[in-house]
């Protein structure tokens, strides 16, 4: 007998009446509030405007939400189109299934057509956005928990997660919470990118590959101890590649933004002069044009009486010749 383990909520929905209430899509919207509001926080210490997260994620998160299930029912697609299947089930969303990668790459592409709309530089958003996605994915792995699904390895640790469903090839028992895993390696994640974006100053998307590459490492372990369904590359998971890659490639991004674009954008909104985090530098800019133009009119105004003087003695000199 378990002395200690994480329960499984008795059943994921409950009704209101007529209106089924689901845990997995509580977390989700939960999250992207979370992340909008973060988002915001930053978006405004960089220099931007108040709002402008908000309206750039009417575009990035119905986007997301298509990619994250397009890549879910892709890479599973015997789930939904094999014999004895109902294809139907594949839009389905609220049962479970978004792929992280297709979420985060549709919605960029969301992202970026709202940031175009806006006359707003892309990776400075990504910057501002970043650990609120992270913080999001915490949250959002909670619905795992209420649909009893993406555990790891059977396990007898304290913190086992107790598995009561049969449905879907389920085997009732104690597995690893992988979703707490990821959960918490996901906050993680978001502390890490806010101390690296203060103490480094990132910039022009840097920000945004830090959050990408420390997500892929977590997510590399975590997947390895699943054992959920999933394809198989060269005795890999198929989402053991996908990280691997995308780790690859926001390092790489990393290291030749750094070079060429050193630093952090002084604009990241149309109308916004400086960033907050300039704030010195711009005051005393200001400071020092205010003192060059007060310098500008006494040197002016003196530079007048000169002009005077110089008059009155050609004049004076002009007489005496008359006289």
């Amino acid at each position: 007998m378990e002395l200690s383990y994480i329960p499984s909520p008795s059943r994921g929905v409950l009704y209101l009446g007529p209106i089924p209430l689901r845990g997995y899509a509580f977390c989700i919207i939960i999250g992207v509030f979370v992340a909008v509001w973060l988002g915001n926080r930053r978006w405004i210490a960089r220099g931007g405007r108040a709002g402008t997260v908000a309206d750039i994620a009417v575009w990035a998160v119905p986007f997301g939400l298509v990619g994250g299930r397009l890549y879910h029912v892709i890479t599973d697609y015997e789930l939904y189109f094999s014999p004895g299947r109902d294809w139907v089930d594949a839009f389905k969303v609220w049962e479970g299934g978004l792929g992280i990668w297709g979420a985060i790459a549709l919605g960029a592409l969301g992202a970026w057509i709202g940031a175009r709309r806006r006359g707003v530089p892309m990776p400075a958003y990504a910057d501002a956005v970043a650990p609120g996605i992270a913080f999001a994915q915490a949250i959002g792995r909670w619905g795992n928990w209420f649909n009893q699904e993406l555990y790891g390895r059977e396990t007898h640790v304290p913190w086992a997660l107790h598995i009561t469903s049969s449905e879907g090839g389920r085997v009732p028992g104690y597995y690893h919470p992988t979703f707490l895993y990821e959960s918490l390696w996901c906050i993680g994640v978001g502390f890490l990118v806010i101390w690296a974006d203060r103490r480094f100053k990132l910039g022009h998307g840097r920000a945004f590959a830090l959050y990408v590459a420390a997500y892929c490492v977590g997510r590399g372990w975590i997947e390895y101890m699943r054992v959920d369904d999933a394809h198989h590359i060269l005795g890999l998971r198929l989402n053991d590649w996908t990280a691997l890659l995308v780790f690859l490639l926001a390092v790489a991004y990393i290291v030749v933004s750094s070079k060429k674009r050193p630093g952090r954008e002084a604009v990241v909104e149309p109308g916004v002069s400086t960033a907050p985090a300039d704030g010195a530098q711009a005051a005393a800019e200001t400071e020092a044009a205010a003192e060059t133009e007060d310098g500008a009119e006494p040197e002016a105004d003196a530079a007048e009486p000169k002009a005077d003087a110089v008059e009155a003695k050609d004049e004076a000199g002009s007489a005496t010749k008359k006289s």
